[in-house]
């Protein structure tokens, strides 16, 4: 499906592929774009064979890439789930940028960019009069912008991740664990290489792109150097509760071990004197050895005990 935004003398004109004979700044979206659609924009606009190929394939790396008359752009961003702040959607746009027109390409609707469009139409001159690189800054924004209340959450749930295993480890607790740290890797993978893009971007002297975009460019780069911060301070922290996991569980079996150890050593001479007075009791009761059996039962345990106390073992 193809939307046109067009800006034409003031005026910002909504509608489909009839506004792209029209002249004036064109925004072209293309969502679920078929190789029918994106041959027809090709020949409309010149775009390269390789990269209309590149834009019907997703899994695509974040890159920037020039061609003779636009450059082509990969970005991509992330939304999770409101119940689980693991389950990351990957969001990936190809970006056709030229003169004075920007195509758009997505396989999954995204809620920033819907907000990039309402803004246009609140204020068209403001937006598109700036140029259709100012309208691909604030698209690029709404993409990285959109990790920041990710990380916050996943932030949140690391700290009460945390405060429930010094409390009470658990099994769950682990396999938590391993399942934030395969969605900070996913992050990590794909925010890497797209600073390098935005990096690109925010130079001067990069066709297409103006001067003063260049500067708002340089914002975005900016925010992507944040995220990239919290994502390695994310993986410090998931690794010191890892290690905290599995020292509580340490402690844990100690406490274990240590308890059933003193079960054992004040049970093993009691089976030692029930043993030996067991095959012999006929001759030793005879003997008045009975009640030596009944104290030795009953008072080598209290002293264990006691000399275990003063021990400081329990």
């Amino acid at each position: 499906m193809i939307q046109v935004l067009l800006l034409n003398e003031d005026k910002l004109l909504s509608g489909g592929e009839e506004l792209l004979d029209q002249p004036g700044p064109k925004w072209i979206d293309v969502l679920h774009p078929t190789e029918e659609e994106m041959k027809r924009l090709g020949e409309r606009y010149g775009l390269h064979r390789l990269a209309i190929e590149d834009s019907l394939h997703l899994d695509q790396r974040p890159k920037l890439e020039e061609y003779p008359n636009h450059q082509f752009i990969v970005l991509q961003g992330f939304t999770a789930h409101a119940e689980d702040v693991c389950d990351l959607t990957l969001h990936e746009h190809h970006f056709f940028l030229g003169p004075d027109w920007l195509i758009t390409a997505h396989e999954l609707p995204f809620e920033g960019l819907e907000s990039v469009r309402q803004r246009v139409r609140n204020e068209p001159r403001v937006t598109m009069g700036r140029g259709v690189d100012f309208v691909l800054y604030q698209l690029a924004d709404a993409l990285v912008d959109r990790n920041f209340p990710i990380l916050d959450d996943f932030n949140e749930e690391l700290e009460d991740l945390e405060s429930d295993i010094f409390e009470n480890p658990k099994q769950e607790h682990l396999q938590r664990i391993f399942a934030m740290k395969r969605a900070l890797v996913t992050l990590r993978r794909v925010l890497s290489p797209q600073r390098d893009v935005l990096g690109f971007l925010a130079r001067r002297g990069i066709p297409n792109v103006q001067e003063r975009t260049a500067l708002y460019f340089r914002d975005v780069y900016d925010h992507l150097v944040r995220l990239y911060e919290q994502i390695d301070t994310g993986r410090d922290l998931l690794g010191n509760v890892m290690d905290g996991y599995l020292s509580m569980v340490a402690n844990r079996t100690n406490d274990i071990t240590k308890q059933l150890t003193i079960i054992s050593t004040i049970f093993l001479p009691l089976a030692f004197i029930t043993g030996f007075f067991g095959q012999n009791f006929d001759v030793l009761s005879q003997r008045g050895f009975f009640w030596v059996m009944l104290a030795s039962v009953f008072g080598l345990p209290v002293a264990i005990l006691i000399w275990i106390k003063r021990k400081q073992w329990i």
